[in-house]
C-alpha cells in the first residue's frame, strides 16, 4: 500500500493562490454593508495580503483558484480604505439574504477569525445601507416610546436588579423588587442567569413580581416596569413572552448573545408589542480583547438593527471594564438617528429604525451617578444592584439614596452639599465612598 504524501504549502505558495483581486482603493460604496477591520496579518504576510484572504473569505472566494464561472466577481467583497492597520471592506447587499441577521453575521464574521493569514482580527464596526434597514424592524418602542410609557421625561431612567441574583424564592423576589419601586425605580429586572430554576418558577415569579408592581404604582403614583427574563429555548421563550403580554406587562428582557441573534429576531417578529430590554452576557468573551474578536460597538449595531429597546453598554466606571469615551461612542451608535464617523467607528444613517436606550450597569453605587450623567447625558438607564440593596438601611432606602443622586447630577449640585438634607444618600456615601 502507497504511503500517502501530504503536500506541504508554504506562505509563498499560501499567498499566490488567491484568485481574484480585491483590492479596490478607489471604489466608492453605494448599496454595501460596510465592515471596519483591524487586522494584524501572520508572520510573513502582508497586510494588503491579509486584507484580501479576508475579504475574499468573507464573499466569493476560496484559498486556491477554482476553474468555472466568473460571473459573479462584481459581488466580491472590495478593499476600499487602509490606513495603518485599519482596514474597511465593502460588501455588496447582494451578497446576503435580507431580513436575515445569522447569514450576515455567518458572512462578514465567519471564519474570518480563525485563518492563518491573520495573527489578530477584530471587527471594529459594521455599517448597514438603506436596503438592508428595511428588512429588519428595529426597536418596537425606542427611547420616547420608553419615557411615554413611564412618564418619565426629564431625567435618566433608574432600575435594578433583584439581589441576590439566585437563590431567592419568588415570594422574597417579589417583595425585594417591590421594595426597589417603593425607593423611586422605574425598572426592575432579572439577572441574566435567573429562568425558571425550580426554587424560582417563572410563572409563579412573574405573577407575584407583577403584583408587587401594582401594588408599588398605586403607593408612589409613578408607572413602574419589570423586566423578566425570558431567555430560553427559542420556542419557550415565545411561550414565556406570550404570557408576559397575557399578564398586562409591557416588557421583558432577553440575554442577546446566549440565545442567539435568531432567537433575538424570532422574539421581535412575534410582534408582541413589548419592550425588549436587551442582556449582553457573555460578550466580553468576543469583545474585550482589542486585538481580535468582535466589538460591543458592532454587538450594539445588531441588537437595534433586530430591534431591542434598551441594551447594556457599559459604566466607565464601576466593576466592569471599558472607557467612559469607548461606551459614549456606543451609545451615540444606538441612540442618535445619523452617527459621524470616528476613528474607531462607521457612520450610519439608521434612517426609520428607532433608538435603543443605552443602559449602564455594573458594580455602580449612588456615588458614580454624577459621573455617568456627565458623561453619558439624560438618555440612560443607571442600573444598581448592590448598591441599592447593599444599602444599611435596605433596599428602599437604596433606591431613594439613588434618586436623590440623579436629582443631585441633574440639578448640578454635589452630592456632598445635597446629602446634607437627604440621610439615605449620606449613608450611601459614607458606605461606598470611603
Amino acid at each position: 500500500m502507497k504511503k500517502r504524501v501530504k503536500r506541504k504549502i508554504s506562505k509563498k505558495n499560501y499567498e499566490s493562490e488567491v484568485e481574484y483581486e480585491y483590492l479596490k482603493l478607489s471604489y466608492h460604496p453605494k448599496d454595501d454593508i460596510i465592515c471596519l477591520f483591524r487586522i494584524e496579518p501572520a508572520a510573513g504576510i502582508t497586510l494588503k495580503k491579509a486584507a484580501e484572504h479576508v475579504a475574499l473569505e468573507s464573499s466569493i472566494g476560496t484559498w486556491t483558484s477554482v476553474p468555472g464561472k466568473s460571473y459573479m466577481r462584481h459581488l466580491a467583497a472590495k478593499i476600499f480604505s487602509i490606513e495603518g492597520n485599519l482596514v474597511k471592506i465593502a460588501y455588496p447587499s447582494q451578497l446576503f439574504e435580507h431580513g436575515n441577521a445569522p447569514n450576515i453575521l455567518s458572512s462578514i464574521a465567519g471564519n474570518i477569525f480563525g485563518m492563518k493569514a491573520v495573527k489578530n482580527l477584530r471587527l471594529e464596526d459594521v455599517s448597514f445601507p438603506k436596503s438592508i434597514l428595511k428588512g429588519f424592524m428595529g426597536p418596537g418602542l425606542g427611547i420616547s416610546g420608553i419615557r411615554k410609557e413611564l412618564q418619565v421625561y426629564d431625567r435618566p431612567f433608574l432600575g435594578t436588579i433583584v439581589k441576590p441574583k439566585l437563590g431567592l424564592n419568588s415570594r422574597d423576589h417579589a417583595h425585594c423588587a417591590y421594595e426597589a419601586w417603593l425607593g423611586g425605580c422605574d425598572f426592575v429586572k432579572d439577572d441574566e442567569n435567573l429562568s425558571s430554576q425550580t426554587f424560582n418558577l417563572f410563572e409563579r415569579r412573574l405573577a407575584l413580581t407583577l403584583e408587587a408592581k401594582d401594588r408599588a404604582e398605586q403607593e408612589t403614583g409613578e408607572k413602574k416596569a419589570y423586566l423578566v427574563n425570558v431567555t430560553a429555548e427559542t420556542n419557550e421563550m415565545i411561550k414565556r413572552a406570550e404570557l408576559v403580554k397575557k399578564m398586562g406587562a409591557k416588557f421583558c428582557m432577553v440575554d442577546v448573545l446566549t440565545a442567539g441573534f435568531a432567537a433575538l429576531q424570532t422574539l421581535r417578529q412575534a410582534n408582541l408589542k413589548l419592550g425588549i430590554h436587551g442582556h449582553r452576557a457573555m460578550h466580553a468573551a468576543m469583545t474585550r480583547n482589542k486585538k481580535h474578536g468582535i466589538s460591543m460597538m458592532t454587538l450594539a449595531d445588531f441588537s437595534r438593527l433586530i430591534g431591542v429597546d434598551s441594551l447594556h453598554i457599559g459604566t466607565g466606571i464601576g466593576k466592569l471594564e471599558g472607557s467612559a469615551e469607548e461606551i459614549r461612542e456606543i451609545e451615540e451608535e444606538i441612540e442618535n438617528e445619523k452617527v459621524k464617523e470616528t476613528q474607531l467607528r462607521l457612520k450610519q444613517d439608521w434612517g426609520r429604525i428607532k433608538p435603543t436606550l443605552g443602559v449602564c450597569s455594573g458594580g455602580l453605587h449612588p456615588g458614580h451617578i454624577p459621573f455617568l450623567v456627565r458623561h453619558f447625558g439624560k438618555d440612560i438607564s443607571i442600573q444598581l444592584g448592590g448598591g441599592i440593596h447593599g444599602h444599611p438601611q435596605g433596599t428602599s432606602s437604596g433606591a431613594i439614596a439613588a434618586r436623590q443622586a440623579i436629582d443631585a447630577a441633574i440639578a448640578g449640585i454635589s452630592l456632598e452639599k445635597y446629602s446634607e438634607k437627604y440621610p439615605e444618600l449620606k449613608h450611601a456615601l459614607k458606605l461606598w465612598m470611603r
